[in-house]
């Protein structure tokens, strides 16, 4: 039983698989956690998780140049249907297209666009950065388990997630106006805000991820 996280090129995934490593330690589970960029630990894994910081394009780009990676995180993931968990970017590219910088294919896992935010609100500042409280959609998501709503997490973007359909968002913050903190369908679970990041809320949402049996 394994964890992995992708390494792509996207971030420093060092404070990720720490997080992940004091997740499993404090909850005694039987599992290993890497950092790989080789798509056959993919294969073999029992929990995958996608990271990502920067722009849509420049992730998608950097996923697809790893030697046969796409292919396997198509079989682990839709065909296999094991757990994921996209971070950040990594949440976003589980979506139809994103429109930053240009128009660019998702992987077209949870149907929607990835688009710029534009807050009603003029003097609210662009990236959204900083704690925000999470407002939790029901029915409640098992990896929202002990996860009180108004629980903060912790954010930096400036695009969101526009869902096609709203039954895939499984929570929202407020930022002159609602935006998408978390999607999910099947086995498959996104954060726009970065868990590893978010003290107490976010080691409660590893944890109960890597409990999960979709």
């Amino acid at each position: 039983m394994s964890v992995v996280i992708i390494d792509y090129g996207s971030g420093n995934l060092r404070s990720a698989a720490k997080a992940f490593e004091h997740a499993v330690a404090a909850a005694g589970l039987d599992l290993t956690v890497e950092v790989t960029a080789r798509a056959d630990d993919v294969v073999r894994a029992s929990h995958v998780v996608l990271p990502g910081v920067g722009a849509f394009a420049d992730c998608k780009q950097g996923l697809e140049a790893l030697p046969g990676m796409a292919d396997a995180l198509e079989r682990a993931v839709v065909r296999q249907a094991k757990p994921f968990l996209g971070i950040c970017v990594g949440m976003q590219l589980m979506a139809t297209t994103g429109r930053e910088h240009g128009e660019h294919a998702g992987l077209g896992w949870i149907p929607g666009a990835v688009v710029a935010l534009e807050p009603a609100d003029r003097s609210l500042k662009i990236p959204h950065m900083g704690w925000n409280e999470l407002c939790l959609k029901g029915p409640v998501h098992p990896v929202f388990e002990g996860i009180a709503a108004g629980s903060h997490a912790y954010f930096v973007h400036s695009y969101g997630y526009a869902c096609a359909d709203p039954a895939h968002v499984l929570a929202t913050v407020e930022y002159g106006g609602a935006v998408t903190a978390v999607v999910g369908r099947d086995n498959m679970v996104g954060t726009q805000f970065h868990p590893e990041k978010s003290q107490a809320t976010g080691l409660r949402l590893i944890t109960n991820f890597l409990t999960w049996r979709p």
